[in-house]
This record gives C-alpha cells, sequence and structure tokens, in this order.
C-alpha cells in the first residue's frame, strides 16, 4: 500500500527556516504531482504549495518568496524549503500526492501523509 510520511516539522522562530520531507513508498509507479497543505488549529485545510507533472509550481499568494516545493524522484521524495517562517504559518502539514500503482491499472488516486506539526513563535 502507497504511504506518504512526512519529516522536519518542529518548534522555530520567527523568521528561521525549515525543511520538512514527504517519503513516497509503496507498489508506486508513477506520481504525477505533489503537494503540501497545511491547517491552522481551528481553521481549514489549505493548499501551500503544488509541484505538477509539467514541473510548474504552484503557491499560495502568502507564501510566495519564502517556501519552496523541490522533489527528488528517484527517491520519491518532496520536500518544501520554508523561510522567513512567521507565526501565521503554525499549523500541521500535510504531504500529498497523485499516484498510479502497480495495480491501479492507470488509474490516479490521490494520497495523504499524517502530517508534520510546524509552531513558529514571536
Amino acid at each position: 500500500q502507497v504511504q506518504l510520511v512526512e519529516s522536519g516539522g518542529g518548534l522555530v522562530q520567527t523568521g528561521r527556516s525549515l525543511r520538512l520531507s514527504c517519503v513516497a513508498s509503496g507498489d508506486i509507479v508513477t506520481i504525477k504531482t505533489m503537494a503540501w497543505f497545511r491547517q491552522p488549529v481551528g481553521k481549514d485545510r489549505e493548499m501551500v504549495a503544488a509541484l505538477l507533472s509539467s514541473g510548474m509550481r504552484d503557491y499560495s499568494d502568502s507564501v510566495v518568496g519564502r517556501f519552496t516545493i523541490s522533489k527528488d524522484a528517484a527517491k520519491m521524495t518532496a520536500y518544501l524549503q520554508m523561510n522567513d517562517l512567521k507565526p501565521e504559518d503554525t499549523g500541521v502539514y500535510f504531504c500529498a500526492a497523485d499516484i498510479a500503482t502497480q495495480t491501479s491499472g492507470g488509474r490516479f488516486t490521490y494520497y495523504w501523509g499524517q502530517g508534520t506539526e510546524v509552531t513558529v513563535s514571536s
């Protein structure tokens, strides 16, 4: 079964940086897209950054210029480099990926990790 595991979250002061990692594993044939979402306490989950199959990258307006999404295809790993962190960046960050497996017959399914918590103190 496909599994996405995030790591790299933690407690950091305003203005500092963190790098999140998301490792995909399982009977994976193709990963079409990878993305990062976050969910602040008491708020809805929102998209932070996405890396599309075309190579295009999309970012929410609130993180443009501060966050960068990237991937290492050979390692099936996505990263989110977060610079100049602000208290409003606090939340649980989730990795997501659109994946086709050996048994899916070409069908892509959106998978989610369990999340890694990021807390930015002022």
